[in-house]
């Protein structure tokens, strides 16, 4: 059994042994014979839909009760969370999403919720690497190069994403806020579109999913410079971290995860949060989520919520530092 499943098991063992007798009681009767519904803020076929799907049909197996995924897509996902932040708290409406919910606050200053206060955190379903791209016509093969002619082009380079405030667009802002050099972004309405034009060289750069990715870096269109998740990839064991590479606080953490509304009993949370993870261990999930790009991040409810409130406060904190205006 791999270190990962195992910790995944004794987070669901935890779990269910945590509440106090009298919590207990409460997360006993439920759910009840009644309909779970999960938003997920994006549009049917997107990525975190098809990652919720993956875990939600084992997870209302395990529950007994029929779980409806309900897409409520705009506003970068700030719509359907919203409407999760507003739910009763009653363990009857789940939000699945990814890390657009970190993002929004320095996306949407107008936020009609707090991301922070208004939503506990129940499971990561995982993580997805992102990794730093060029055309191979473009020469360059080292991050350092590339670097260094950014600079140079002094905000004439381009990169392209899948929408403003995306996480295609974020995990570029991050990078090269840390190696401190301007490009010009040019937003597509999806990650193909954006690939496309990086490798006819189009555009100069972007920084996207490693399974949206692999297909082009395999045939040799596009070279990766370095992957922005906190550690290397398996899928690309060879390419270093921006992290590695010197550039402090560049990594975007990618996430994906299950948040209920923050007055949800804690008993039906940590119920919820054991059965999650309970999922998540599963072969077959890992196996459905590895095809998605999606690679394992077992955390307690009480470390994902940790996790959120560090990725907020240190978008916000950057995108103010950069000057950065998404909408």
């Amino acid at each position: 059994m791999g270190t990962t499943r195992r910790r995944f098991l004794s987070l669901a063992s935890a779990a269910i042994a945590a509440p106090a007798f009298v919590s207990r009681a409460r997360a006993d009767v439920w759910p009840k014979d009644r309909i779970i519904r999960a938003i997920v803020p994006f549009n049917a076929g997107s990525s975190i839909d098809l990652v919720g799907r993956i875990v939600v049909d084992p997870l209302a197996r395990r529950l007994g009760q029929t779980i409806i995924i309900e897409n409520r897509g705009g506003a970068g996902g700030t719509i359907g969370a919203g409407q999760v932040a507003k739910a009763e708290p009653d363990g009857y409406t789940i939000l699945i999403n990814a890390a657009a919910h970190s993002n929004a606050p320095a996306a949407y200053p107008k936020l009609m919720y707090d991301a922070a206060e208004d939503f506990a955190s129940v499971a990561s379903i995982g993580n997805v690497p992102n990794v730093l791209l060029v055309p191979k016509a473009s020469g360059i093969t080292t991050v350092q190069d590339f670097v260094a002619k950014a600079k140079a082009k002094d905000g004439e380079m381009t990169f392209s994403s899948a929408g403003v405030g995306s996480a295609t667009h974020w995990a570029v802002e991050r990078f090269r806020i840390s190696a401190g050099f301007k490009a010009m972004h040019i937003p597509f309405r999806g990650g193909l579109e954006a690939l496309t034009e990086v490798m006819t060289g189009r555009v100069n750069f972007c920084c996207i999913g490693i399974s949206s990715a692999m297909p082009f870096i395999k045939e040799g269109t596009l070279v990766p410079l370095v992957v922005t998740s906190a550690t290397r990839s398996p899928s690309l064991p060879d390419i270093k971290t921006s992290l590695e590479m010197g550039y402090k606080d560049s990594d975007y953490n990618y996430w994906n995860g299950i948040l209920v509304p923050v007055k949800t009993p804690r008993a039906i949370v940590e119920r919820l949060a054991a059965e999650t993870t309970a999922v998540l261990a599963m072969p077959d999930v890992q196996e459905k989520l590895a095809v998605q790009g999606v690679e394992p991040q077992p955390l307690t409810p009480t470390e994902m919520d940790a996790m959120v409130r560090r990725e907020i406060a240190l978008n916000l904190r950057l995108a103010k530092e950069a000057g950065l205006t998404f909408n």
